[in-house]
Order: structure tokens, then sequence, then C-alpha cells
């Protein structure tokens, strides 16, 4: 059985690059969504003129992994203060998005985020778009698997893989495992 979670929050590499080293995820797919355009390409998608943004759709084993661990931990790894940006990425298809797939969904997005709004965790309120997922267009091949491919290239090292280290120290039962 697998699910399916469709996020975005700034560069789809860094948001990727952390999903893909969980083991209750099948898989971590770079794409687009939440915009008018059909079919877009990267290109058209930076132009910042198709309304999508960039997105990872994350295919998961909800008997392994709850899906709002994945939701917490998606917030964990990006600012969801910030409007249209994220680290140097600025426009909104790098704005911080959950695309639900179904009312339950929807459901458990909403609750994370004012549990977290409660915590204070941030000093701004939380600008996460909750919008229903109606297409999911996958990046092209060159923009998938990029943390996978490219480890040691500057942006990986300064951008992904500090991501990918803060979310192993705060979920580390994600990373090893054990996440019900």
């Amino acid at each position: 059985m697998s699910r399916s979670i469709t996020v975005g929050g700034g560069c789809f590499w860094c948001i990727e690059g952390v999903f893909q080293q969980l083991p209750a995820v099948h898989q971590a797919i770079s794409g687009y969504a939440g915009g008018e355009s059909p079919d877009p390409s990267y290109r058209e998608v930076c132009s910042g003129r198709t309304g999508h943004a960039e997105v990872v759709q994350v295919n998961f084993d909800p008997e392994q992994v709850e899906e709002r661990a994945l939701m917490e931990l998606f917030f964990a790894i990006h600012d969801p203060t910030l409007h249209n940006r994220q680290g140097p990425d600025v426009g909104s298809q790098y704005r911080s998005i959950i695309l639900y797939a179904d009312k339950e969904q929807r459901q458990t997005a909403e609750a994370v985020i004012k549990e977290i709004g409660a915590a204070g965790e941030y000093s701004a309120p939380i600008v996460t778009e909750l919008v229903p997922l109606t297409t999911f267009y996958p990046a092209e091949e060159m923009h998938q698997r990029y943390y996978e491919a490219a480890p040691e290239a500057p942006y990986c090292r300064s951008m992904i893989a500090p991501k990918i280290a803060k979310a192993r120290e705060r979920f580390p039962r994600l990373f090893d495992g054990w996440a019900n």
C-alpha cells in the first residue's frame, strides 16, 4: 500500500533530498503543481508566470510512517512564515504549500499548522498555502534525485546537507525506520 503527500517549501531539490533519506518513503519526485499552465517546464515555472510551485510528491508506506510525521518533518525543514521565498530562492514558485489529496489530508495539515502556531515555534504567522491537488507534473529528469546524484556539489553541501542533518537530529525515528 502506498500514499502520497505533495509539498513545496523552496527549491524542490532541498525537500526531495530530505524525504528520499527516509526508509518509509518509496519515492520522492520533484515536480510542479498549484498553477494554471498544463505540463510546464522548469524554465516556465521559474519565470513565475505559470502559477506553479516547485513541489515534491512523497510516496510512502502508511504502515511504516504516519502522514502527520511527514508533515511535521516538512515544516521543520523550511520556514513556513516566509511568503514566496526560501533562503536565496525568491518568487511564488518557491512558496510554502501543501497540496492535499483528500479531506483527511487537509485536516491533518490544518491540525499540524495549528499545533506549530500554538507552540510558538515561529515569531511570525505561518503562511503555508493549503490547496487541493489537481495535477502534479513531474519535473524533468535532470531535476530528479539531485542530491543523490551530486552530494558534493556546492548547492548540495551548503543547502541540502544541512537540512538533512537538522532533520536527522530532530526526527531520528523517521530516519531509522521506526516512525509509527
